[in-house]
Order: C-alpha cells, then sequence, then structure tokens
C-alpha cells in the first residue's frame, strides 16, 4: 500500500535569515539579500555581486554543536545543511537524544559542490609541502561527497537509509522528492531530506567564466537577478541550506506531530541532452514531461494549481519554463496561476536552491501570502505571450494558496518538480 507523506519540520539558512521566523519576515517584506562582495573584485570577476546568508557564528555554533565539532568542520556547505537539519528535526517535535538509531528515520541530503576552499587551503597546499600528517583525522569525512548526511546522520542518529545526492541546481528539489518514494513505498517512516550549498571566493570562479552570471548590476546589486524580465542578463550565485523532515501521515497522526503541507505527486527526470538539449540547456520536451509527470502523480486538476514557485534564474531558461507550465496546465494570459521567483531575492543558490525555494512555497501556504518576484517589471515578450501582468506579483499578497507546484532544473539537463496541498 502507498503511503501519504507530508512534511511535519522544516529548517532554513538564507541570505534573508537563519531561521524560519526570519526566513518568512524577508519573504513577505520582499527585499533583496543580494550585495557586492569584495573578495570577487579582488579575484577580477566579472560579477562581483552575490547572495551570502548571516554567518554562523562561534556563538551560534555552540547552540548546535560539541567544542570537537566545532573545532574541526571547517566545510561551510555542510554546516549549512547541518544547521538547517538539526532545525527541521527540532520543529517537527522529535529528539536528539535517543541512545540508539532511530531505525524508522532516514537521510537523503543534497551538495551542490564539495568544500573547494578546504580543499585548496588545506588538501593541497599541505599535500604540495609534503606535510600530509598535518591534515588531521577530519579532512576525508569533510571532503567525501556524502559527508553532508554522515554528519547530519551522527547528530541526529539516523539508522534508515541515508545518503548524499547531487544533481546541479535540481538537487535539494531531488532529495525531497527521494526521500518521499522512501517513505511512500512503507520503507522508513521519516526521512530528512534538503540541499545545501557553501561559499567562498573560489566557489564562482567557473560561473564566472561560463558568463551565465549577471555582469552588468555591480554597482546595483538588487537589481542583479531580473526573473522573467526582458533584459536579465544571467544569475546571481548564492548559499545556504534548506531542510525537511518528511514522514508518513500515519506516523505523524500517531505522535500528534504538526504538519505544514502534504506531498501529492512529484516529476523526475532527464531529457538525455537529446532533441537540443545539452550539460547547460535544457530538452524543453524533457522539462515539459517532468512537469506532466507531477501533475499526473498528483491526481490534481490543472484548474487547481494556484501558485507556481518557478525555477526561474534570470536567463534564456526562463521563457521555457513559463511556456511548458502554460502547456501542461492548458492555462494562459489572467487563467495562468500566480508564479514567482524567489532568486529575485536570494539569488540562484545552486545545490541548495530547489530546498530553501521549497521551504519558501511551504511557508506561503500556511501563512497565506504570494511573495514579490522583484525586479520582474519588464516582461521578456514570451512570457508576456503567455502569462497576464498581474499573475506576477511586484509586491507581497495576502492570499490563501491550498495548491503550489514547484519546479527545478540543473546543469545535465536534470529535472524535479513537486505538487503540494496545504494542510487544513
Amino acid at each position: 500500500m502507498e503511503r501519504r507523506v507530508v512534511i511535519t519540520g522544516m529548517g532554513v539558512v538564507s541570505p534573508l535569515g537563519l531561521t524560519l521566523d526570519d526566513f518568512s519576515k524577508g519573504l513577505q517584506a520582499g527585499v533583496s539579500a543580494i550585495e557586492r562582495w569584495e573578495s570577487l573584485g579582488e579575484m577580477n570577476y566579472a560579477s562581483q555581486i552575490c547572495a551570502r546568508p548571516p554567518d554562523i557564528t562561534e556563538e551560534i555554533k555552540k547552540k548546535y554543536f560539541s567544542d570537537l565539532t566545532i573545532k574541526f568542520l571547517k566545510h561551510d556547505g555542510i554546516l549549512n545543511g547541518a544547521v538547517a537539519a538539526i532545525d527541521a528535526w527540532k520543529d517537527a517535535g522529535l529528539s536528539m537524544d535517543n541512545e540508539e538509531p532511530d531505525w524508522d528515520s532516514g537521510s537523503v541530503f543534497g551538495i551542490g559542490s564539495s568544500g573547494i576552499d578546504v580543499l585548496i587551503k588545506k588538501y593541497v597546499e599541505n599535500v604540495d609541502a609534503k606535510q600530509v600528517r598535518r591534515l588531521g583525522s577530519t579532512m576525508v569525512e569533510q571532503l567525501m561527497n556524502s559527508g553532508v548526511s554522515a554528519y547530519i546522520t551522527g547528530f541526529l542518529g539516523l539508522g534508515n537509509h541515508v545518503t548524499t545526492n547531487s544533481s546541479a541546481c535540481s538537487t535539494g528539489s531531488e532529495a525531497v522528492i527521494m526521500g518521499y518514494e522512501r517513505i511512500r513505498a512503507g520503507m522508513a517512516k521519516r526521512m530528512v531530506c534538503g540541499g545545501c550549498e557553501g561559499y567562498n571566493k573560489y566557489s564562482w570562479a567557473g560561473f564566472d567564466a561560463m558568463r551565465v552570471l549577471c555582469r552588468d548590476s555591480n554597482d546595483s546589486p538588487e537589481k542583479g537577478s531580473r526573473p522573467m524580465n526582458a533584459s536579465a542578463s544571467g544569475f546571481v550565485p548564492g548559499a545556504g541550506a534548506g531542510a525537511f523532515v518528511l514522514e508518513s501521515y500515519e506516523s505523524a497522526v500517531e505522535r500528534g506531530a504538526k504538519i505544514y503541507a502534504e506531498i501529492l505527486g512529484t516529476g523526475l527526470n532527464s531529457g538525455g541532452q537529446r532533441m537540443g538539449g545539452t550539460m547547460t540547456k535544457p530538452n524543453i520536451e524533457g522539462a515539459r514531461r517532468c512537469l506532466q509527470m507531477a501533475m499526473d502523480s498528483s491526481g490534481v486538476h490543472p484548474d487547481q494549481i494556484d501558485l507556481i514557485c518557478g525555477h526561474l534564474t534570470s536567463t534564456i531558461g526562463d521563457s521555457i519554463e513559463v511556456k511548458n507550465w502554460a502547456q501542461v496546465l492548458s492555462r494562459t494570459g489572467k487563467d495562468f496561476p500566480y508564479i514567482n521567483s524567489l532568486k529575485s531575492m536570494i539569488g540562484h543558490c545552486l545545490g541548495a536552491a530547489g530546498a530553501i525555494e521549497l521551504v519558501a512555497a511551504v511557508l506561503q501556504m500556511s501563512q497565506s501570502f504570494i511573495h514579490a518576484s522583484l525586479n520582474s517589471e519588464e516582461l521578456h515578450p514570451e512570457i508576456e505571450e503567455v502569462v497576464d501582468r498581474s499573475k506576477i506579483p511586484l509586491k507581497k499578497m495576502d492570499k490563501q494558496i491550498d495548491i503550489v507546484a514547484k519546479s527545478s532544473f540543473g546543469f545535465g539537463d536534470v529535472n524535479s518538480c513537486l505538487v503540494l496541498r496545504n494542510w487544513k
């Protein structure tokens, strides 16, 4: 029997704040967290703007970790993911004091890229200097791809399936879908799922070299991320983490847990880098099929979608995404659902993007509002053909949201989508 899957806990580390409350306040205020970072200028980046989370200070770390962990955990991506996951676990009303593993709980937690600064500063420098012994005993666990899920498992004492996924910008959403599938199949009661990304002056050099970052807003960073805009000129990089506790409906009811939302359906596929799809450009048909898969599996009628929380990166992919939704839902003009892009406020958080944006989607449902899509005043002509201007809010709207769709797409021509229902 396939089980229903609900969300009972959330945590977030984002450029808008380190708590759900601060994150929600930032969403509702419609503020931009994008800024110019002098370190990028010193490194001669053409794009010198980004969105960084507030520092997780030593004082904050002491609320989460032992002194030994604080001393050795230097991978900021793992740090972001661990803080978000612990917050989600506590938000779900679960204890971290279990003496033996929680055999019913596991984790799928993704990361976009491993700690390149740790690799360069400690690993390469020490090895080249023939000082291997100075690397210490925690280097491997911070550099192995599964480091983030391994740390989370230890902090929470998880005894079910634990793994790390990495699918570029689709990572966070994909992790949630993989956890959902395990619970739905009856193989776990709970899964801690999400995605994380760190940052340092080395993180975004490759994207800058590809010329996919916004280069025209170094002096006006808050205008850099312009989703769906005719003048969009590339994405703005960001960092952070989003985390969820997914749980079977039966388990949540049994322990009297609060429920934020129910996952109704999902889509997960690849365009195979065929039919015009490449490593960096989506196969349009593959992306459309992913959205259709999510709708079909959800059992939701297209007219029931109230809000699309898009991937919408401020690139040429924006118009493709919007037109695909119009085709899948058979809705255009004023009949099109509301649609917004969190990247207009916090940039593109890469491996964490899907997870952070999904937290925003759930908050909008549970708190009855739609956040602004900043810098979307002048719509791209191809988007204007299918969506009425009124459906892309430039300011926060107070509105009840019952069903939301969240789409994510990534380099490698990979796609993911979730359809969620507000819990009443």
